[in-house]
């Protein structure tokens, strides 16, 4: 490699993806064992490993990080403290009346992040249109710093009622905190969510104040470790929403960061779907410890306005919510469950077989990591089929112990069950796969979408190994597995751009919205966006904005965001565009004459790049001489299977069944699948028997 290079660097619960490319496109990958005690330990072995011997600077650090949404999932965030209005201290504990299980009379909900004597009250009141009712009473804001201080708060979240409409209570509580308790993390709700609805802002202000310590201390401390590394190029960090943000941003407001590293990918996905002019595609990502589903659609990202976060991960039924904590900021919209390979396989009470979501993780990892490992994973599963390279993974950095494996699953699950070896071990990978067409469903059938009439691009350390078994299961014709598949995140992160997602409350009635109002709400947006591009060094000229309507029919609770084709302004025909957003996310339109209403507005402000991200090619790795291994499969049993590299594939399609054995990687072509190369480097699967029905029965 020559010149500069841009690298990214993604953190996953096994390994940490590094993936470096300069001006020329020529690649450069390392993978290493995540230290989730200091993951900045990880990243710095990752760069001294894969700049060792480069002859290249580094140019631009771009990273996707899980530490937020470890700390929520954990519960090892900052002793936070929240300030309210008087009367409001309980919105947390209240929350919006959604379980996810309704007739389960033992479940209860999470308990809040800021216990309730850290809920304090202070008298004050703004009405919806932003005058003030209660002025803001000075002595209880002394009173409330004072109980901070008796508290031992590290952080403290502020917020007001109706702050949205005018935010100057809380600037004001905030300036009188920050100039007593200087050491304090403060997180403003109109600074960080300024929208109506209490508890989604009350919430994210204090997920916001929850991880901000954490994450605080994780960003100077690998920005220090970097710079005695001499490396001192800019360091970038992906955002839930998929685009990129300084270090700056993410620290003074991570709430924004929490689900940053599952994002990369489908960011990678809808950049590649771009280049390949594929209109729709399911990205597929399957890791050590969950697999994740997301959705491009004209080269786009689906998104959400809204998640939950820290309640375990997202199996399929998306409208049962209630899990979780609210945090209402615009993300990859993704459906996650844990499946991946470190998933452990049991036998559970009544003697079903189950698969996750507990997980072997890093450490001790699967039983033939031989790390202390007892318990049997679906990456052992994969190993004793044949379907793993038995010399280890990574180019053998990680080694692997057959005989241990099929001795776990032996004792664990196949004599249990009165199963041979092979059929126990295929048993728990079908139960795997059926566990993630949950998450494909989740972002497609659930939002109104057919897979059939999807790719499905398949990705992770194990996406390629069951992508096939599940595009045959879901009636999915078509599947690419992408160069470089398991580390496709990190490699997501070097065709991310700079983005930043604002919105603001306000509220008429579709045909009673006077023109100079919408104005200078879009006016102010915009005046938001150019001051944060400013300061990511954006000229006037490499600026998109994007403006929507965030609009639902009068009487809803819930809105959709619709694009303003229009610019800055409400098109004449904005009412049917919101029908027929309508009815292609929830099935159905209203009829014609229902009222419509817009209760704020949302702006995406990106930063273009000078170069294209993407080259026009990857050119795989030097294939190793071709291998056969016996492998089994249910229909055939055990049978020599042909071991190959990517470079070995060519234009014409190959019958399989075969497998493709990679670095970072492995994918499997069963019976009745053909494989070939593309001119990109993507390996593209065609399934001759995906059932078309499958979606029907």
């Amino acid at each position: 490699m020559s010149g500069s290079l841009r690298i990214g660097i993604d953190i996953g619960g096994t390994f940490t993806d590094l993936v470096a490319i300069d001006a020329s496109g020529e690649v450069r990958v390392r993978k290493v064992a995540s230290t989730p005690g200091d993951y900045t330990q990880g990243i710095m072995a990752g760069l001294a490993a894969l700049l060792d011997g480069a002859g290249a600077t580094v140019a631009e650090l771009l990273h996707a990080t899980t530490v937020a949404s470890n700390v929520l999932i954990e519960r090892k965030g900052a002793r936070t403290a929240l300030i309210t209005t008087a009367g409001f201290r309980d919105v947390l504990e209240i929350r919006d009346l959604r379980m996810p299980r309704l007739y389960d009379l033992a479940w209860q909900k999470p308990a809040a992040l800021v216990p309730r004597r850290l809920r304090i009250e202070v008298t004050e009141r703004m009405r919806p249109d932003g005058s003030v009712a209660v002025p803001l009473d000075r002595e209880s804001v002394a009173a409330a710093i004072a109980r901070l201080c008796a508290e031992g708060a590290e952080s403290v979240a502020i917020a007001l009622i109706h702050s949205y409409a005018d935010p100057a209570h809380e600037r004001e509580v905030a300036e009188a905190v920050r100039e007593a308790l200087p050491d304090v993390a403060i997180s403003e709700s109109a600074a960080i969510l300024p929208e109506i609805k209490e508890y989604p802002r009350t919430s994210t202000a204090v997920i916001n104040a929850y991880v901000q310590p954490v994450v605080r201390t994780y960003l100077a401390r690998l920005e220090e470790k970097l710079a005695a590394a001499g490396i001192a190029a800019p360091l970038r960090i992906l955002q839930s929403n998929g685009g990129l943000a300084s270090p700056e941003f993410a620290a003074h407001f991570p709430a924004h960061i929490v689900e940053s590293g599952p994002a990369a990918g489908v960011v990678g996905a809808a950049a590649l779907a771009r280049l390949l002019g594929e209109e729709r595609l399911i990205s597929f990502d399957m890791g050590g410890t969950t697999a994740k589903a997301g959705l491009v659609e004209a080269g786009e990202v689906l998104r959400a306005e809204a998640m939950e976060v820290g309640g375990g991960v997202l199996a399929g039924a998306r409208l049962l919510v209630g899990a979780g904590y609210m945090l209402k900021l615009p993300a990859i919209d993704l459906a996650e469950v844990g499946a991946g390979g470190g998933s452990i396989c049991t036998i559970d009470a009544a003697g079903a077989p189950q698969v996750g979501p507990e997980s072997a993780g890093a450490e001790p990892g699967p039983v033939c990591y031989g790390r202390g490992g007892t318990l049997p994973t679906i990456t052992d599963c994969n190993l004793v089929l044949g379907y793993l390279d038995p010399a280890g993974l990574a180019g053998g950095v990680v080694r692997l112990d057959r005989a241990a494996a099929a001795g776990a699953i032996e004792a664990r699950i196949a004599r249990p069950l009165g199963l041979s070896l092979a059929a126990a071990a295929h048993g728990m990978l079908r139960l795997a796969a059926a566990s993630m067409m949950r998450a494909v469903r989740a972002v497609t059938v659930e939002r109104g979408r057919d897979p059939r009439d999807f790719s499905l691009l398949a990705f992770g350390g194990n996406g390629g190994l069951f992508a096939a078994s599940m595009a045959a299961e879901l009636g999915i014709a078509r599947i690419i597995v992408p160069p470089l598949p398991g580390l496709f995140s990190a490699f997501g992160l070097l065709v991310a751009d700079t983005e930043h997602h604002l919105a603001r409350s306000f509220r008429t009635r579709v045909g009673e919205a006077e023109p100079k109002a919408v104005a200078a709400v879009l006016g102010a947006l915009t005046a938001e966006a150019d001051a944060r591009l400013d300061a990511e060094g954006f000229a006037p000229e490499r600026r998109r904005l994007a403006f929507s309507a965030l609009a639902r029919y009068a009487g809803q609770s819930s809105e959709i965001a619709v694009r303003l084709a229009n610019g800055q302004s409400l098109a004449e025909n904005f009412s049917e565009e919101f029908a027929h957003a309508h009815e292609r996310t929830y099935g159905f339109r209203a009829p014609a004459g229902e009222a419509v209403e817009i209760v704020g507005f949302s702006l995406i402000a990106r930063g273009v790049p000078e170069e294209a991200r993407l080259p026009e090619r990857l050119a795989p790795a030097e294939a190793d001489a071709e291998q056969r291994r016996s492998c089994w499969f249910p229909d055939s049993g055990w049978r020599e299977v042909r071991i190959l590299g990517r470079r070995a594939l060519g234009a014409a399609a190959a019958a399989g069944p075969m497998i493709v054995q990679e670095y970072d990687a492995t994918t499997l072509v069963p019976p009745g699948a053909s494989a070939m190369r593309d001119d990109f480097g993507n390996i593209r699967i065609t399934l001759a028997k995906a059932d078309r029905n499958a979606e029907e029965t």
